[in-house]
């Protein structure tokens, strides 16, 4: 035999033995940063009301955490209060303010409750201000004329900043 064959049986039958990883490693961190991509964390968690069908959309933004109003074919909500009724696709009479037909009064008393509340806590609170958002969740079933008073109120109770909650096409 040569002398390099018995070198080579001599390697062979030592205890060292490597394990090249170096790929293994490779698709580990491949999936690592697959998975870390496709995670999505968003702070705001939008639960629709059963009876509440949202409008479709391609819209890719996140939403934020703001004041909710949420708007069924039965009645009105802020952030769980039920603030007026609807029937037939209109807005109780008796929530309507007599001199301004698109005014809903109790409507406009809980967004400004809700308002003055977070104005004096942005008064201790140099971290929070008040920004006027509003995000509304509204029956995609309902006429333009109901979301508008809606809007409207709100517009008058310091709420400019008007978003809606839609579903994902996909």
């Amino acid at each position: 035999m040569s002398r390099s064959f018995k070198k080579h049986l001599d390697r062979r039958t030592s205890g060292n033995f490597k394990i090249q990883i170096t790929s293994m490693v490779d698709m580990f961190i491949i999936l690592l940063v697959f998975l870390l991509k496709s995670y999505s964390t968003s702070p705001v968690n939008i639960t629709p009301n059963a009876q509440l069908r949202l409008p479709s959309s391609t819209s890719a933004v996140d939403p934020v955490d703001v004041l909710k109003i949420v708007v069924s074919k039965k009645a009105i909500f802020v952030e769980d209060n039920k603030v007026a009724d609807i029937t037939d696709s209109h807005i109780d009479q008796a929530s309507i303010d007599k001199t301004d037909p698109q005014f809903i009064r109790p409507l406009y008393e809980e967004l400004d409750k809700k308002a003055q509340k977070a104005k004096d806590i942005s008064k201790v609170n140099d971290t929070v201000a008040f920004d006027g958002k509003v995000m509304m969740q509204v029956d995609k079933a309902l006429p333009y004329s109901v979301l508008q008073q809606i809007m409207y109120t709100s517009m008058l109770a310091g709420y400019y900043d008007v978003k809606f909650a839609v579903m994902s096409k996909e």
